[in-house]
């Protein structure tokens, strides 16, 4: 089992980092009055392990016995649309935006019937069930109008917990109706001292130096998940940390692709190098890269590492920003089809690179012959 399944906490109370947000959500699972929650926050982050250890200091040890449903859904033209469903006696946990452009069905479908059944459990403290929405901010606008419906005429017997990274993408009626929740990514202090990479290095009888754990909380960008994947990895490659505090810590191969495609864009811009880019973005696709994370990427490499002309900094991500959009389907043009958003994107910054640098050719053209 990986460090980062094995070590995560099941309480709140086991929750190494960020105390003070333990704190209250355990004075809010012993109120009777527990609104619908929105957790927001980066990746890493620690989100969905707040709200499954939420879920159990709301219902007991119970929560945590888990089995996984497969549902099939019908769209208007009778395609068949599967979603799976995590559930307990007291909860379920579902990904609506994986239905695509249909999530509206399986708001709609779902919710519904569960919240018009009340809670088996006699014995149980609390009397309503509990709906865990992920990613709730790649909700379309019509599953996320369903959704506020729904916490209106069912708020008796159904309270939904909400999980996003940001809330600009989240209604504001539905941004209303619940209780903000902001799950800050954690402090390099806190991820390289006393508390969660010192933790499960003590508990697998390694001793990690401080200086290596600094590296690891810089390269995971403050993102937990990968700095326990990173830690791992370094484990099974170099069995004693101790005799190093400088191990080279390796990318992933589709980072480092991604990086190559940046390169290509740089080198040249002309249909040719255009087509040859393409071929990268199908093969990032094709792994089930996301096409958000694919932008984040580029643009984190092509303006981060200063590659770029400094006047292009802000409308490369301007660009990346809307073909972002689009690849959700939104802004119209091209509907779903991240490939033509993404090739899009990477024409527009060749179009960028090449009319800076352009001016430059052109003057030296000119003054050749003077010379």
């Amino acid at each position: 089992m990986l460090f980062v399944d094995q070590y995560r906490p099941r309480s709140l109370s086991d929750v190494h980092y960020h105390t003070a947000l333990s704190d209250r959500l355990i004075g809010l699972a012993s109120s009777d009055d527990v609104p619908h929650l929105l957790f927001y926050g980066p990746s890493g982050a620690g989100k969905k392990t707040r709200i499954h250890a939420l879920i159990k200091e709301l219902f007991g040890p119970a929560a945590h016995k888990l089995k996984i449903d497969q549902r099939i859904f019908l769209n208007p033209s009778k395609r068949k649309i599967d979603v799976n469903i995590v559930s307990s006696a007291y909860h379920q946990e579902l990904t609506p935006s994986d239905a695509g452009g249909w999530d509206r069905l399986v708001i709609q479908d779902v919710l519904k019937e569960i919240a018009m059944t009340q809670q088996v459990d006699q014995s149980a403290k609390h009397r309503f069930k509990v709906v865990v929405i992920n990613e709730a901010d790649s909700l379309s606008r019509d599953a996320q109008s369903a959704l506020r419906r729904t916490m209106e005429k069912y708020m008796g017997n159904l309270r939904l917990i909400l999980c996003a990274t940001s809330t600009s993408k989240i209604i504001a009626p539905i941004r209303s109706r619940c209780l903000l929740i902001r799950v800050a990514a954690p402090t390099e202090e806190e991820v390289r001292t006393c508390t969660v990479l010192q933790h499960v290095a003590k508990r697998e009888k390694f001793h990690l130096p401080d200086a290596l754990a600094t590296q690891i909380y810089t390269d995971s960008q403050g993102n937990l998940r990968k700095a326990l994947l990173v830690l791992e990895a370094l484990r099974m490659q170099s069995p004693d940390l101790s005799a190093s505090s400088s191990v080279a810590i390796a990318k992933p191969d589709w980072e480092l692709y991604t990086h190559k495609l940046c390169d290509l864009v740089l080198a040249e811009q002309s249909p040719a190098k255009l087509l040859e880019c393409r071929t990268h973005l199908y093969e990032l696709l094709v792994h089930a890269i996301p096409p958000r994370t694919i932008l984040k990427t580029m643009v984190e490499y092509l303006v981060g590492g200063g590659r770029v002309d400094e006047t292009l900094r802000a409308p490369i991500v301007e660009k990346a920003a809307f073909y972002e959009l689009r690849t959700r389907g939104g802004g119209g043009g091209g509907g779903g089809k991240a490939i033509f958003h993404l090739e899009a994107f990477v024409a527009a910054v060749m179009t960028m690179v090449k009319s800076v640098s352009a001016p430059t050719k052109r003057v030296n053209h000119l003054r050749e012959p003077e010379v």
